[in-house]
């Protein structure tokens, strides 16, 4: 992005909308994608890209959302779709077309049925005389074939004002079959004005004029600001998306029905809000809306977790550790995040009802793995889930040193009972190989999960990786990174100072994980480089490094 807003001129959000837009309609002139006006739209309509995600084996959702002039315009726009199989589309599988309301923000969903497995498709859309960019998107393998290789990237954390996405940029290239979000792909807070000097704690990279989101207009506007980025755009048009969220696609450390001033209705108006704002601008099927538009309010308003199968060689059981949480152990309502408490003085942080996937979601996840353990499951499990599993213990290796160390509340750390509940299932009905990612906490950390997370002599379940941000700031430090690795055995390795994304390369033999780590997170053309790669051997749990 070369427009920054001038501080000393703050612009309506409308003019500041428009001129983002016209800079992401100068970058596809110059790319080759030339505009055309059309009624009510911007010069390009398909200013914020195009996407695939939720694939099977035998349909995908295409994604696109139209930039309009006017945001409270009601008038109704007529897209075009088209699938091939090849770029040039001469040889086209399917095509329809379908209006964009503006209750929903003009956005498109078009679920497909009927494609056969294991395929790769190009699509594209039209407006009057506009076209989109050409997406590229696939099906997964039959549930029962044997699929011998997956090529994936996963990620998360991805706040605008402290870097550029090259992490993105370097991914699109990979010859990807799937990308894994996990969570926090927009966030609320409006621009600091301070910290734009290299040497602050956090550099902000690039400034934005909006206000922090609590309205649909304000998350709506959120996320065309993050989608007007070319490299994310980029990776969304190389191959489909699974997703999730974590906290900040609506408020920071937001448990459930409460948010960081507790429960009330404005809270919840501002939730439903930002579960709209989500479901418009990903590639999700409408069934994910439990109760339609009108139940965003309830407890149970967008359903993300899921199974997907990718032949028998992988299934993904995707989690949502944010809607049905119980509220963090001890939090202070008085304070907009939650923090660390000691064992010794919260009670609460022992109780073993306390759930952070809630319930139904435990219930579903269990049966899901005492499917995978059965005759014929998959070769590799993944749980694809938004944080740090593995506990960090900072007092020491001892258990009397870690007996009242200070406890962070949000992770996996602050629900135990939750976390030994999923470890018995993966005690009591073992997948062949289990594999945990997450993110969430922008550093690289890599662990083998223990039957017993305090007892190293334990047998190993399952590994770790948990992935750094593709462009948020990480407010820890080596030196307690490497303390904390030495005081824990099952952390294999822990790195706070990058930014970047996890590759990972799938067989039935092996599953390799290689750390892509950003150079300069303030550059837009950053190069990449390996920090580190490890590999989980069929049959042996836990992580070993390679190379």
């Amino acid at each position: 992005m070369s427009w920054r807003p001038d501080p000393a001129h703050r612009l309506s959000r409308r003019h500041w909308l428009q001129a983002l837009l016209a800079s992401a309609s100068l970058q596809a002139w110059q790319a080759g994608a030339h505009p055309r006006s059309a009624p009510g739209l911007v010069d390009l309509p398909f200013a914020l890209g195009v996407a695939s995600g939720t694939p099977s084996h035998q349909g995908v959702v295409l994604w696109t959302r139209l930039a309009v002039v006017d945001p409270l315009d009601p008038r109704v726009h007529t897209v075009r779709w088209e699938l091939a199989e090849d770029e040039g589309f001469q040889r086209i599988v399917q095509r329809g077309q379908t209006e964009t309301q503006q209750a929903l923000g003009h956005a498109v969903h078009v679920e497909l049925q009927g494609l056969p497995a294991d395929r790769w498709f190009h699509y594209r859309f039209m407006v009057g005389d506009a076209v989109s960019p050409v997406g590229r998107t696939r099906t997964l393998p039959a549930p029962d074939s044997p699929a011998g290789r997956l090529r994936l990237a996963f990620a998360s954390c991805q706040r605008w004002e402290h870097g550029y996405y090259a992490a993105w940029r370097h991914a699109a290239a990979q010859s990807l079959d799937l990308v894994v979000f996990l969570g926090d792909y927009i966030y609320e807070y409006a621009s600091p004005r301070s910290g734009l000097a290299p040497q602050a704690t956090t550099p902000i990279h690039r400034v934005h004029e909006l206000r922090r989101a609590v309205s649909l207009a304000d998350y709506r506007d959120r996320y065309a600001l993050h989608k007007s980025d070319p490299d994310l755009q980029a990776a969304h048009a190389a191959c489909p998306w699974l997703l999730t969220w974590d906290d900040h696609e609506v408020e920071n450390d937001y448990a459930g029905l409460q948010g960081r001033e507790g429960a009330s209705a404005e809270f919840m108006a501002q939730r439903a809000a930002a579960y709209q704002a989500f479901y418009e601008n990903m590639p999700l099927p409408a069934s994910v809306l439990v109760q339609g538009l009108q139940g965003l309010n309830q407890a149970d308003a967008l359903r993300l977790y899921q199974r997907h199968a990718f032949g028998r060689l992988a299934r993904f059981h995707v989690l949502d550790d944010r809607q049905y949480r119980a509220v963090q152990a001890c939090r202070n309502p008085s304070e907009s995040s939650a923090g660390t408490v000691r064992p010794s003085r919260c009670a609460e942080l022992r109780d073993p009802s306390r759930s952070l996937l809630g319930a139904a979601q435990e219930q579903w996840l269990a049966q899901g793995l005492a499917q995978d353990s059965r005759p014929g499951g998959p070769r590799w499990t993944v749980l694809a889930q938004q944080t740090l599993f593995s506990p960090r213990h900072y007092g020491g290796a001892s258990a009397a040193a870690q007996a009242d160390e200070p406890t962070p509340t949000d992770p996996w750390d602050g629900y135990p009972g939750a976390r030994q509940r999923l470890l018995h299932s993966l005690q009591a009905t073992p997948p062949r190989n289990t594999v945990l990612i997450g993110g969430d906490i922008h550093q690289n950390y890599v662990c083998r999960v223990h039957a017993d997370p305090d007892r190293p002599d334990s047998p190993v379940l399952a590994s770790e990786f948990c992935g750094t941000s593709i462009s948020s700031h990480s407010g820890a430090t080596l030196e307690r990174a490497q303390a904390l690795q030495k005081n824990n055995p099952h952390v294999l390795l822990a790195n706070p100072e990058q930014r970047g994304y996890a590759l990972v390369e799938l067989n039935p033999q092996r599953w390799q994980t290689t750390l892509m780590a950003v150079d300069q997170p303030g550059r837009a053309d950053s190069a990449l480089r390996p920090l580190a790669r490890f590999v989980v051997e069929d049959g042996r749990a836990g992580p070993q490094r390679e190379g």
